[in-house]
C-alpha cells in the first residue's frame, strides 16, 4: 500500500527565541526537519508533505531541496487545521498517511513503520510513550491496545492525570478517510481552534477502532526551547556513539566524542577522546584519530593517523598510512599514501605524493586576496621545516627544499631549492656584547 507522510512545521516556536525556524535548527548537523523527514522516508513513504507558515520561505525551500512537497496553513487555527491544509496535495493520495510533527529529531523509521502496520489492520493508530510529564496529553485505553480518548492533561480528572500513557502527536490513518474527518473538526473550544486529537473520535464514530502503537520517550521528543534543543543533541550523540560502537569502531572516551548525522566510521577505526566530527566524514578501517582532532568535509585512508589536535576541513582526503600531527591543518588537499606531516603546518588546495615529508611550519600560500592556487608536492619530496609554497607552485618527485625557503618557482624533481640568505658572522661579537652589558648593569 502507498504511503505518504504530512510533517506539521507552520509553528512560531516563539520559545526559542531566534529569527531562524525552529524546525530549522541543527541536531547533529542536520536541520530538525531533515531529521523528520528522513524519518518518513525510512518508512517507506513515497509522497513527503510539509505544511509551513506563510512567511515559511527558508522552510519551504529546505523542504523541496529534500524533495518534499510543501502546503501553507495560511492561518493559525490549530494542528487539526494544519493537517487538513496537506489536502492540497494528497486530495487524490490513495493509501496510507502518517502524521507528524517537524520538531521531532529522535523520531524512528521503525516507529513510524509499527503506527503504519497497527493501521492496516485496525483502521487507525497513534503512537503513545509512558511518562509522568504534565506536558502531555494522556492517553486512555479501554481495551488495549485501542484508544478510547486522548485527554489534554489541562483538562483531565485526577484519575486520568495518573495515567502515564501520554499522547507523542503521530496518527497515521487512510488518507482519504483521515481528510474527511479533518475537514469535520469542530472549532468549539476555549481556542477556537481544530485539534488533530479529535480525529479518533470522528473515526470512532464511524466505528473504527483507533490502536495505541507505545514508543520510547526519548524517541518522541519535541523541540521547542533551547534547552529542548541542548537535550535533543545529547540524546542524539547517545544514539549514533551507540551505533558506532556497535559497528566495530573503538572510542576511549565515546561520552566525549560529538558525531555527526551523516559520520561514517569503520570497524576498526579508533577515536580518541574529544574529537569532534562535522558533516560528511568517512573515517576507513584501522584509521585513528587523536585527541582534540575536528573534522569536516574528509576522508581518512586506511591505517592514516590524525592528531592530536589537527584540522581537517572540507575536499581533504588523506592517504593510506598518512601522518597528519598535531596543529597541522589541511583545506581540500589530497595527502599521498605514507606521507608526513607531523607538526604544525597548513596545507591548502595542495596535492601531495606518496611518502613525502612535510617539515614542522610548512605552509602553502595559496590565496592571493581574490582566487585561490594549487601546490603541487611530488611523491618522496621532502619540504624542509618553516617553508612557505607560494601558489601556484610545483615541487617535483623527491625534491629537497632547504628549511626557511620562500618557494616561487617550480623545483625540479631530485634538485634542491634553498632561499634563505646566506649566514655571516662577527668573530668575537657574542664576548664584546656580554661585556659591555655587564658592565652596564654594573654601574646601576
Amino acid at each position: 500500500m502507498a504511503r505518504a507522510a504530512v510533517i506539521l512545521a507552520a509553528g512560531m516556536g516563539t520559545r526559542m527565541k531566534s529569527a531562524r525556524p525552529k524546525v530549522m535548527h541543527m541536531v547533529a548537523g542536520l536541520p530538525i526537519l531533515g531529521h523528520v523527514i528522513a524519518a518518513a522516508r525510512g518508512a517507506g513513504c513515497s509522497v513527503i508533505v510539509v505544511v509551513t507558515a506563510p512567511d515559511g520561505d527558508e522552510v519551504r525551500a529546505y523542504a523541496q531541496a529534500q524533495g518534499a512537497e510543501t502546503a501553507i496553513q495560511d492561518r493559525q487555527l490549530g494542528t487539526g487545521h494544519a493537517a487538513r491544509c496537506a489536502h492540497t496535495v494528497l486530495g487524490t493520495f490513495d493509501g496510507q498517511v502518517v502524521v507528524m510533527y517537524g520538531d521531532m529529531p529522535l523520531v524512528l523509521p521503525g516507529t513510524l513503520e509499527a503506527s503504519f502496520a497497527a493501521q492496516e489492520t485496525s483502521g487507525m493508530a497513534i503512537v503513545a510513550f509512558r511518562s509522568a510529564s504534565t506536558a502531555y496529553g494522556r492517553v486512555i485505553v479501554a481495551h488495549e491496545p485501542f484508544l478510547d480518548r486522548i485527554v489534554e492533561y489541562r483538562d483531565a480528572n485526577e484519575a486520568e492525570r495518573r495515567v502515564d500513557l501520554c499522547n507523542a502527536g503521530i496518527m497515521a490513518a487512510d488518507a482519504k478517510s483521515f481528510f474527511r474527518w479533518a475537514a469535520g473538526l469542530k472549532d468549539g473550544n476555549a481556542q477556537k481552534e481544530f485539534y488533530l486529537t479529535d480525529i479518533p473520535a470522528l473515526a470512532k464514530e464511524e466505528g473504527v477502532r483507533c490502536c495505541v502503537v507505545l514508543a520510547q520517550e526519548s524517541d518522541m521528543m519535541g523541540v521547542n526551547s533551547r534547552a529542548e534543543l541542548a537535550e535533543a543533541e545529547r540524546e542524539m550523540q547517545k544514539r549514533l556513539r551507540a551505533a558506532a560502537l556497535a559497528g566495530g569502531v573503538g572510542m576511549t572516551a565515546p561520552e566525549t566524542v560529538y558525531l555527526s548525522h551523516d559520520t561514517v566510521l569503520e570497524a576498526d577505526a579508533q577515536i580518541g577522546p574529544y574529537v569532534v566530527f562535522g558533516s560528511a566524514v568517512h573515517v576507513r578501517s584501522g584509521a585513528e584519530i587523536k585527541a582534540f582532532s575536528h573534522l569536516e568535509g574528509a576522508e581518512v585512508m586506511r591505517d592514516a593517523v590524525v592528531g592530536p589536535h589537527a584540522r581537517l576541513r572540507p575536499g581533504t582526503v588523506i592517504g593510506e598510512g598518512a601522518h597528519i600531527g598535531n596543529f597541522v591543518e589541511v583545506k581540500n588537499s589530497r595527502i599521498g599514501n605514507g606521507t608526513k606531516a607531523n607538526h604544525l603546518a597548513y596545507l591548502g588546495d595542495a596535492e601531495v605524493g606518496d611518502g613525502a615529508n612535510i617539515g614542522a611550519g610548512t605552509i602553502t600560500c595559496n590565496y592571493d586576496g581574490f582566487d585561490k592556487h594549487r601546490t603541487t608536492i611530488g611523491a618522496g619530496a621532502f619540504i624542509g621545516s618553516d617553508t612557505a609554497l607560494v601558489a601556484p607552485v610545483t615541487v617535483g618527485d623527491g625534491a629537497y627544499v632547504g628549511a626557511g625557503s620562500v618557494i616561487t618557482k617550480p623545483v625540479p624533481a631530485d634538485a634542491l631549492a634553498v632561499t634563505r640568505a646566506e649566514q655571516k658572522e662577527v668573530a668575537g661579537w657574542a664576548e664584546k656584547f656580554r661585556t659591555r652589558k655587564k658592565a652596564g648593569k654594573a654601574k646601576k
